[in-house]
């Protein structure tokens, strides 16, 4: 099965003697539960006893032969590290005990409060945890989702076309005045309130949005050498919220203008891209790569739609720290710096949340239905793999477990099973 970081650790089962502690549970409702725990004092005794035992028989102290040393003197002078080693024994104990008598299937890391560790006393503290939820699915089928068209028109394969043509341009100096399409290097300074910032360079393409609208049309104003300037309103939909709707100062000294030649699509063009005879061959090629992308995005939204309604339909919890650590794992993957975590956990965690109700639909649904890769699966995909790029299906397993995509591979497999159970049982509409 799929082991996503989300999911909270699989715990070994942790035998130990058991402490006869007090359980009380005084929250218990959805996946969150709070349970106050009270040891013995009598196992809080024994514990700081074992503690001392084993500093005695490894420490040393002058005077005294190592592990020597009497009971009462290594108490004295190691008191506080011994208690605090009881303390961890105990807290960690009492929570294996904990989750054994109440049969928790733990979601997170658990959180102690209200710890009370006095001297003669029982230990007691509460303990927070979040659980696993329980996820029944009762509706899985009946629903009605539209599959877009994956029809390509002309116009895709033109575009296509005119992209592949794009990528082979020349580029030749021009002097006069540039257009959109040219590639400037333009020298800019912006001010506000009559002040004007330095000029920094910019390489700039015209018409390809990297530089805003009213930039780019005082860009146009001028050839190479030349300077102009005049006022620019920032527009509102500005990624910079505080710099929308601002008007400032432009300067632009157009330093070079390059305007792209593109080459004629023909059969040499296409001899030229890849191993085509003709550009009628090039052109059935990109149409059929058009078709089966078109088709890959079709499939990948009536999967979509199918999860939604799903979820939708059947309601269960989700454990707020595997929100957190997908986010985390989100920010960490983007390399999201300390001062922005907080903005972009803000932005992401309804995408995280998303994408954890997923997967758990799927996991529910392969467990129930015993839909999970098997190794047969996964030896046959990766057989195809290599007979697609022909190798060996050893070097294949071997290259795909070396770059750790193996578990990629079984989720794919497992996804792509649950996808066909729930297409038997469910109707797919095509658009036309």
């Amino acid at each position: 099965m799929h082991d996503a970081g989300h999911r909270g650790e699989r715990h070994t089962p942790y035998y130990i003697a058991l402490m006869d502690i007090e359980i009380t549970p005084t929250s218990g409702d959805g996946i969150e539960r709070q349970i106050k725990v009270s040891v013995p004092a009598s196992a809080v005794k024994e514990a700081e006893e074992k503690a001392a035992r084993r500093y005695a028989s490894s420490v040393r102290l002058p005077g005294f032969r190592p592990g020597k040393a009497p009971a009462a003197v290594v108490k004295k002078k190691f008191g506080e590290a011994i208690r605090q080693e009881a303390l961890e024994t105990l807290v960690r104990e009492a929570y294996q005990e904990v989750v054994e008598k109440q049969d928790l299937k733990i979601a997170s890391q658990p959180h102690v409060h209200d710890l009370k560790f006095v001297e003669g006393e029982p230990l007691t503290f509460e303990l927070h945890v979040e659980v696993r939820p329980a996820i029944d699915l009762p509706r899985t089928s009946g629903f009605k989702v539209d599959r877009p068209s994956s029809t390509v028109t002309q116009d895709q394969i033109t575009a296509q076309l005119d992209q592949l043509r794009d990528n082979k341009a020349t580029l030749t100096p021009v002097t006069d005045k540039p257009l959109p399409g040219d590639l400037v290097n333009v020298l800019i300074s912006t001010g506000a309130d009559g002040e004007s910032a330095e000029p920094k360079s910019y390489p700039i393409e015209l018409g390809a949005q990297q530089a805003i609208a009213g930039i780019e049309e005082l860009i146009m104003e001028a050839a190479p050498g030349q300077t102009v300037e005049r006022p620019v309103k920032w527009p509102d939909d500005f990624p910079d919220e505080k710099q929308r709707g601002q008007t400032k100062m432009v300067k632009v000294t157009v330093e070079d203008v390059k305007r792209k030649s593109l080459p004629e699509l023909d059969d040499a063009f296409a001899r030229e891209v890849g191993d085509f005879d003709s550009l009628d061959a090039l052109k059935k090629t990109v149409e059929e790569d058009l078709k089966r992308h078109s088709e890959h995005e079709a499939d990948a939204a009536v999967r979509h739609k199918l999860i939604e309604e799903i979820i939708s339909s059947n309601s269960f919890d989700v454990p707020k720290s595997w929100i957190q650590q997908l986010v985390g794992s989100y920010a960490k993957a983007y390399g999201v710096p300390d001062d922005q975590q907080e903005s972009f956990a803000n932005e992401f965690r309804a995408i995280a949340e998303k994408q954890i109700r997923r997967d758990l639909v799927i996991d529910t649904i392969a467990e129930k239905e015993g839909l999970a890769a098997t190794e047969k699966d996964i030896d046959e995909r990766i057989s195809e793999q290599a007979e697609r790029r022909k190798t060996s299906p050893g070097q294949m397993y071997a290259s795909l477990e070396k770059a750790g995509r193996i578990k990629e591979i079984e989720r794919s497999i497992t996804e792509d099973k649950v996808f066909r159970w729930l297409l038997d049982r469910n109707e797919v509409q095509t658009n036309a």
